[in-house]
């Protein structure tokens, strides 16, 4: 079961898929951070100041403070400006993801596009097959009787 177990780990799809999940995560942080020091500043600034980490709503009557840690305390909130937050993190996220990969398949496609310009030099024949044309070519010069 060990000698299974190695055999998995060491299969590329495996390796792969860890070096995207430890990538994600801290790409996940930087865009947090985009979002929350620098997009949400800029947005806040263009509306007039509001800040969407302090929109909530008290789930029961002994909920009155102003900031949504506060209100935390006193009871249930409905904290839907965090939750815009997070979605406006994701759709940033979501569209960095997507120009990524199309410019990485823009880059492949001229790659590709490359390699069907330069056509590749055909492979040589084995060694009894050019013994054989050799033969022939030879038989084919001598003269005829």
């Amino acid at each position: 079961m060990l000698n299974e177990f190695k055999a998995f780990i060491a299969r590329g799809n495996v390796m792969d898929l860890a070096v995207g999940v430890i990538i994600g995560g801290a790409f996940g942080g930087i865009v947090k951070s985009l979002v929350d020091d620098i997009i949400m500043p800029i947005v806040g600034a263009i509306f007039g100041g509001f800040d969407f980490s302090n929109y909530f709503i008290g789930l029961s009557s002994n909920v009155n403070a102003p900031t949504l840690a506060a209100a935390r305390q006193q009871g249930a909130v409905l904290a839907y400006g965090s939750f815009i937050t997070v979605l406006i993190n994701f759709l940033i996220l979501a569209w960095i993801i997507f120009l990524m990969v199309k410019g990485v398949n823009m880059l492949q496609a001229q790659v590709d596009k490359q390699k069907k310009a330069v056509p590749e030099a055909p492979a040589a024949p084995p060694a009894d097959v050019a013994l054989l044309t050799e033969i022939r070519d030879l038989l084919a010069k001598r003269p005829q009787v």
